[in-house]
């Protein structure tokens, strides 16, 4: 899990990317099981929740990267601002 920071009462371990990934892909393996093969309304709810799942992960890693990148270049900043 990414980090412990939450808004709950009761503090909950938060999903990184590669966790919300490796959750769109068993959901995709789960609406492809036989048992939901006749289900239809349930297999596109799944593939549907795996899909916005996998897209707010990369939302979420893109917003990871821009930070460091943001954090990285404020240290350069005050680096060069001492110099």
């Amino acid at each position: 899990m990414a980090t412990e920071d939450t808004s709950n009462t009761i503090p909950l371990p938060q999903m990184g990317p590669d966790d919300m990934c490796g959750l769109a892909d068993r959901l995709r393996a789960r609406a492809g099981s036989v048992l939901l093969r006749h289900q239809s309304e349930q297999h596109r709810d799944l593939l549907t929740a795996a899909t916005l799942i996998e897209q707010f992960a990369n939302l979420a890693a893109e917003v990871l990267s821009s930070a460091a990148v943001i954090d990285r270049l404020s240290r350069l900043l005050k680096i060069a601002g001492d110099v």
